[in-house]
C-alpha cells in the first residue's frame, strides 16, 4: 500500500479539484430545466471513470437521466465488487439560508460546502479515486464494476428497469455504497439497515377557482383548513400513526435486540444542540435512536395553496396540496403502505371537497446480517482506515436501489458511509469534510483488498 498512499498524496489536490468540478455543476433530478445539467455531469463522470483506468465505459441513456458504467476485469475468476453512487443532486432551496452559493464549492474550517457535496457526490467520488489509485500503482486485487446513476433523488424512476434488464452486466460478489452517515471519525459505525420510503402528493379541491373570501367565505369549504384537519389526524396524542393496518407487519423487538440498539453512542444534548432543537419528540415508549433507526415515521414534507405572496389578498382558495413521506422497516412494503394511506384519507375526506392522490415514489427497507464476510471486510478496513473498530447502526434514510440489488441481482449490499448526521444533506449549508473524503479513499480501498483476500480464502 505504500505506492497507493504515495499517488493519493500526491494527487490529493487534483482529487479535490476535480470534485468541484462535478460540484459547481446543478444536476438537480426534481427539476425539469436541470435535465441538460444531469447529462453533462454524466458525460463528466464518464470521462473521469475513463481516465482513471477503467474500461468499457458508457453513459447508458433511460427514459430519464443517463446512466454511468464502467468495468475493470482482471480476472474473471477473482471476486467482483460493484461500486453504485448518484450523480443527481437535491434542490437547493430555499437560497436565502445558504451562506455561500450551493453551486459553487467553498472550503471553511476543512469542509466543503455545496449541494451534493455530501449527498452523494463526495461520497460517489471516493470510490472513483480509491479505484484510479489502486489502478495506476497496480494494487488493484479483483474486479470492480462501477455504476452511477442521476435519479435517485426522486427515486431511482428508471434504475430498476436498468438493473433487471443488465443483470449479467451487473452482476457481481457485493454491491458497495457510500451514500450513508457515520457516528464520526472518532467513533466509525457502518449502517446494517436502511428504512423504506413511500412518497404521495395529496391535492384537494373544492370550487372551480378561487373566491372573494368576503362573498363565499362561511358557505365553501376551504380545502385548506379541510386539509390540515385531515393530516393532524394521522398521528394520536402518543405520536402513534392512526392510519389501519399501518404497523401489522412492523417486527417486534425483543429487549435485549433494543438494548444493543441503545448501546449506541447517543447525546441527547448534543443531539439537540446540533440541530438547534429543545426537546426530543416522537411516538412514545421508544428512544431517539429506536424511533430513527427502527420504528415507521409519516412525515407532512410540505404544505400549499391559496395566496402566499406579500401584502394581503381576501382569496377563498379553490386547491390545497401537501406532500407525504412514510418510512418505512423490514416487512413493510412501499406499495402496501401507499395503498392503506389513500384509503384512509379517501376514508377521512368530507363531501365538501375531492381528494386527488398521486404516488411519487417508494423503495423497500433492507436489513442485512454482520456474520457475512462483506461486513467483516468492511468493518477490517474502517479499523485499518480510521483505526477503531466501527459500530453498527440502523440507517433512517432510505436508498431505494439496495433492496433492488438484493431483489433482481441476489447480491448482498455493504454501506460503507462517510458522511455526517449534521452535514445538512437536503438542507442549506450542505458539507462533506475533506478529511472524511481523504479517509474515505484509503478506507475503501483497503475494502478491495481486504474483501479479496477473505473472499479468496473461503473459496480455496
Amino acid at each position: 500500500m505504500d505506492t497507493f498512499f504515495s499517488y493519493q498524496k500526491k494527487n490529493q489536490q487534483r482529487y479535490l479539484d476535480e470534485l468541484f468540478d462535478l460540484l459547481k455543476i446543478p444536476s438537480v433530478s426534481a427539476v425539469p430545466q436541470h435535465q441538460k445539467d444531469c447529462v453533462a455531469c454524466a458525460k463528466m463522470l464518464a470521462q473521469r471513470l475513463t481516465e482513471a483506468g477503467l474500461d468499457q465505459v458508457k453513459c447508458y441513456s433511460t427514459k430519464g437521466n443517463p446512466i454511468v458504467y464502467g468495468e475493470k476485469i482482471i480476472d474473471k475468476k477473482l471476486p467482483t465488487v460493484l461500486v453504485y453512487g448518484h450523480y443527481d443532486v437535491q434542490p437547493p432551496d430555499p437560497l436565502e439560508l445558504w451562506n455561500t452559493q450551493p453551486f459553487q464549492p467553498t472550503i471553511k474550517s476543512g469542509k466543503i460546502f455545496a449541494r451534493g457535496a455530501s449527498d452523494d457526490k463526495g461520497q460517489m467520488y471516493m470510490h472513483v479515486k480509491a479505484i484510479e489509485s489502486l489502478l495506476q500503482t497496480n494494487s488493484l486485487p479483483l474486479n470492480v464494476k462501477v455504476m452511477i446513476e442521476g435519479e435517485e433523488e426522486i427515486g431511482c424512476v428508471h434504475l430498476e428497469d436498468f438493473v433487471i434488464r443488465n443483470k449479467k452486466l451487473l452482476q457481481a460478489d457485493v454491491v458497495l455504497i457510500s451514500d450513508s452517515a457515520m457516528i464520526s471519525l472518532k467513533t466509525p459505525s457502518i449502517e446494517t439497515g436502511l428504512r423504506g420510503l413511500t412518497y404521495l402528493e395529496v391535492e384537494l379541491t373544492s370550487a372551480d377557482r378561487d373566491l372573494h373570501s368576503g362573498v363565499y367565505g362561511g358557505a365553501v369549504a376551504n380545502p385548506i383548513v379541510v386539509l390540515t384537519k385531515m393530516l393532524a389526524s394521522l398521528h394520536d396524542k402518543k405520536n402513534k400513526i392512526t392510519i389501519p393496518d399501518f404497523y401489522k407487519n412492523v417486527a417486534k423487538l425483543s429487549a435485549a435486540e433494543r438494548k444493543k440498539i441503545n448501546a449506541i453512542p447517543f447525546s441527547g444534548a448534543a443531539f439537540k444542540k446540533e440541530i438547534g432543537i429543545k426537546k426530543e419528540f416522537g411516538e412514545d415508549g421508544y428512544s431517539t435512536i429506536e424511533r430513527i433507526g427502527i420504528r415507521p415515521t409519516l412525515e407532512i414534507n410540505g404544505i400549499w395553496g391559496g395566496y402566499t405572496q406579500a401584502g394581503a389578498k381576501t382569496v377563498l382558495p379553490a386547491k390545497a396540496f401537501a406532500k407525504i413521506s412514510c418510512r418505512l422497516v423490514p416487512h413493510q412494503s412501499h406499495a402496501e403502505i401507499a395503498a392503506l394511506v389513500e384509503k384512509h384519507l379517501k376514508k377521512i375526506t368530507p363531501p365538501e371537497v375531492q381528494i386527488k392522490i398521486t404516488r411519487m415514489s417508494g423503495g423497500e427497507p433492507y436489513d442485512m446480517t454482520m456474520d457475512s464476510i462483506e461486513y467483516k471486510a468492511a468493518e477490517q478496513a474502517m479499523l485499518k482506515g480510521l483505526g477503531k473498530m466501527p459500530v453498527p447502526t440502523k440507517g433512517g434514510g432510505s436508498i431505494p436501489v439496495v433492496a433492488n440489488f438484493q431483489k433482481h441481482l441476489n447480491t448482498p449490499v455493504i454501506l460503507l458511509g462517510f458522511g455526517l448526521n449534521d452535514d445538512n444533506l437536503h438542507a442549506p449549508n450542505e458539507k462533506f469534510n475533506i478529511e472524511h473524503y481523504l479517509k474515505g479513499i484509503e478506507t475503501i480501498a483497503y475494502f478491495h483488498q481486504l474483501y479479496a483476500t477473505m473472499k479468496n480464502k473461503k473459496s480455496s
